[in-house]
C-alpha cells in the first residue's frame, strides 16, 4: 500500500477525509480537555484534582498535535480553529460535548473515552500516512496512562458499595450513547480505510467495545443493552452544553483575536 510521507503527496479526496478525520479527533480533545480543566479545584480528592488537571492539559496538547497538522493541510491556524469556530463548525462527538455532571460520570466519560482514543492511536501508528503515523505514535505514550488512571477508578469503585455501583451503573448508562457517537460513519470512512490511513470506524468500534465490556464486567457493571447510538456531532449537530461551552472557552481569544499574548 502506498505510503504518505507529506501532505503533497495525497490527491485531493484522500486529503478532504484525512481533514475531517483530523477534525473530529482534534475537536474531540480540545472539548473534553476543557470538560477535564472544570474538576480543577473541585474533585473529591486532591489526587484527583491533580490527575484530571494533568489529562486536560495533555487532551488540548493532542488537540494541537492535530491541529496543526491540519494547517500543514491547508486548513487554517490552531488558534483559530479552537477558538475561532461556531458550535455548528465543531465534529466532536457528543460524549465531549456534555456538562461534567457527577464525580461518576466523569470518571465513566473519561474512560470510555480513553479506550476509544486507545484503540485509535493504536490504528493510526501503522498510517500510510506518515506524520500522523508519527503523532499517534508519540500520543500514545501519554495516553496509556489516562487509560490506566480510568481502569484503576472504574475498578475500585464499580463494586465497593451499593451506592458507588448504582451511581456508576447511571454514569455507564448516560454515557455509553453518546460515546458510540465516537465511531459514527461518516462519509470519508471508506477513502480512509482503502488508502490504509485509518480503519473504518465500525471496525474501530468493534475493537473498542471488546475492551471495554470486560472491564465494566470486573468492576459488577454491565453494558447497556439495545441503545442507540448518539450521532449527529461529526456533521456539527451538538448539544446545547456545547455552545455554552465555547462561549465561555472562546471569551478571551474574541475579545481580539488578531491579539498577540
Amino acid at each position: 500500500m502506498t505510503t504518505f510521507d507529506a501532505p503533497d503527496a495525497l490527491d485531493a479526496a484522500t486529503k478532504k477525509a484525512l481533514i475531517d478525520l483530523l477534525y473530529r479527533m482534534a475537536d474531540d480533545e480540545i472539548v473534553l480537555g476543557h470538560r477535564d480543566s472544570e474538576w480543577t479545584g473541585h474533585a473529591p480528592i486532591i489526587e484527583e484534582d491533580i490527575a484530571f488537571s494533568s489529562m486536560a492539559q495533555d487532551e488540548m496538547g493532542h488537540a494541537l498535535a492535530y491541529y496543526n497538522l491540519l494547517t500543514e493541510l491547508g486548513e487554517p491556524d490552531a488558534d483559530t480553529m479552537a477558538f475561532g469556530r461556531s458550535a455548528s463548525d465543531y465534529r466532536c462527538a457528543s460524549l465531549v460535548c456534555l456538562p461534567k455532571g457527577d464525580w461518576a460520570f466523569s470518571l465513566v466519560r473519561q474512560y470510555l473515552f480513553d479506550a476509544a482514543e486507545g484503540v485509535r492511536l493504536a490504528a493510526l501508528a501503522a498510517s500510510t500516512f506518515t506524520p500522523l503515523a508519527n503523532i499517534a505514535r508519540k500520543l500514545a505514550g501519554e495516553e496509556k496512562y489516562h487509560l490506566m488512571h480510568g481502569r484503576t477508578w472504574i475498578a475500585r469503585i464499580g463494586a465497593a458499595t451499593d451506592e458507588s455501583r448504582r451511581r456508576m451503573q447511571t454514569a455507564v448508562d448516560e454515557a455509553y450513547p453518546h460515546a458510540l457517537g465516537l465511531f459514527e460513519p461518516t462519509s470519508a470512512d471508506e477513502i480512509l480505510a482503502q488508502s490504509g490511513i485509518c480503519p473504518r470506524e465500525a471496525d474501530l468500534r468493534a475493537q473498542w467495545e471488546s475492551s471495554v465490556a470486560p472491564v465494566l464486567a470486573d468492576a459488577e457493571l454491565k453494558v447497556p443493552e439495545g441503545v442507540t447510538p448518539q450521532y449527529g456531532g461529526r456533521t456539527g449537530v451538538h448539544p446545547a452544553a456545547l455552545a455554552d461551552l465555547l462561549e465561555s472557552m472562546q471569551l478571551v481569544y474574541n475579545i481580539d483575536p488578531s491579539a498577540k499574548w
